[in-house]
């Protein structure tokens, strides 16, 4: 019986797979004004159109991440980058034949590319529990950090490579590069991808408990138990999975506000240029992205909470200087600091997952992938209800949000690490 792949495969196959997912919603926010302006869009259908990609993203995340633990990791991501494909050849489509004067009355139509095309960002649980079976637990850390953070660094690079494509080749041009350069990705991830082990031999005909016995004899050590529901229920039972859940918001759906409102901030309250604010904020992005790799490696020495606790600590710091500060390079450094905590924070929560939720690491990687990232959703209207509370100094404070979370987090780590102690005394005792 031949059995495919390998623990380094399948963590390239995820890797790759997930940053070229990004490709397919890299283009909405920045050329977004061309639509505004072919189709007359109001701010309100203008935000939709904006944000329809990064809601499928998050949203399917938690029923696909359950997914994995069924079938293993390799069929729902595929299923994802395709639906991804349609989705963005759609729109390239509907570009290439209406655009400029045709698009009136196909707004509905592009928010339904729009939604597919963000699945390509949801392949991150998938790719969470696919690369956790891979590995023993004591690698789990560097593992997930390295898929999270070479796969997070996709927008960072596309906010710098895209502008210049644009000013060189147009509009409609990058759309269709994007297309060709997703198709590829998703031809490349089919070849290369592979699940674990056990899957491998459940597909082979064998029963769950003798799976885990072959995949346990080549070093295999976490193993699914139930279906996708089942998956989803027994994860959700966990209350330790809810405060993960908490942790995410903030690190990642801070992490894809932040990229988003940096612009903003950068171009209104520091009065930079377009070009340069989108630097600045592309620094933040790649910076954040890079740094999740070595904290997934921390964060195996050291332990996830008190990584985490740590990082929270430096998130807090940085947003009460951004809150208060006007310096550029005071600014600069803090924007730095608040990179470091979230990205090194995103590396410790999946570094608990495995330990939290051994039994669903699927399921619980949709719940924490798929509502963290929603903060994404959340948090700018919040920073955007402050600027509208304090006027220009709003886009200083509206900093204030991420002090809140942060605090609230340092006492959620507390809790878990208290819960923690407990629960190693009592198995002390018996």
């Amino acid at each position: 019986m031949k059995i495919k792949g390998n623990s380094k495969r399948g963590l390239t196959g995820t890797t790759m797979g997930f940053f070229f997912g990004f490709a397919a919603v890299a283009l909405y926010g920045p050329t977004a004004i061309k639509f505004k302006e072919a189709m007359d869009l109001t701010p309100l259908m203008l935000g939709l159109l904006i944000a329809i990609p990064a809601l499928s993203g998050s949203l399917l995340r938690i029923p696909f991440g359950a997914w994995v633990d069924t079938t293993g990791g390799k069929k729902p991501f595929f299923i994802l980058m395709l639906l991804s494909v349609i989705g963005l050849g759609g729109v390239t489509l509907l570009l290439a034949t209406n655009y400029p004067h045709g698009l009136e009355g196909l707004y509905p139509l592009i928010l339904v590319f729009g939604f597919l095309s963000g699945c390509g960002i949801a392949t991150f649980s998938v790719g969470i529990g696919q690369t956790s079976y891979w590995f023993p637990r004591n690698k789990q850390g560097l593992a997930l950090g390295t898929f999270a953070g070479i796969g997070n660094l996709a927008p960072g690079i596309f906010s710098v490579v895209l502008p210049i494509y644009l000013s060189y080749y147009g509009f409609i041009s990058a759309y269709f590069a994007w297309f060709l350069f997703l198709l590829l990705g998703t031809l490349l991830y089919g070849l290369l991808a592979v699940d674990a082990y056990y899957f491998q031999y459940r597909r082979k005909g064998m029963s769950g408990e003798h799976a885990k016995e072959k995949a346990a004899q080549k070093g295999q050590e976490m193993f699914p138990l139930g279906g996708v529901k089942d998956s989803l229920i027994n994860s959700a039972k966990i209350k330790n999975t809810w405060a993960l859940v908490a942790l995410y918001f903030t690190t990642f759906g801070g992490f894809l506000a932040l990229t988003a409102w940096f612009p903003t901030y950068w171009g209104i309250y520091q009065e930079f240029e377009p070009i340069k604010a989108g630097l600045f904020t592309a620094i933040f992005s790649i910076f954040a992205s890079a740094i999740r790799i070595p904290g997934g490696s921390i964060a195996d020495k050291l332990g996830g909470e008190k990584v985490a606790m740590l990082s929270m600590v430096a998130i807090l710091l940085a947003s009460s200087i951004l809150s208060f500060g006007h310096s550029i390079t005071i600014s600069m450094i803090a924007v730095l600091l608040l990179a470091s905590g979230m990205g090194i924070a995103n590396a410790a929560v999946f570094k608990l997952v495995p330990v939290y939720v051994p039994k669903a690491v699927g399921g619980a990687a949709g719940w924490i992938g798929g509502l963290g990232a929603f903060g994404g959703f959340a948090l700018p209207p919040i920073m955007g209800a402050i600027v509208e509370g304090y006027g220009h100094i709003g886009y200083a404070r509206g900093f204030v949000a991420f002090v809140v979370l942060a605090a609230i987090n340092l006492f959620i780590i507390y809790l878990l690490l208290k819960n923690k102690a407990k629960a190693d005394s009592v198995l002390k005792m018996a």
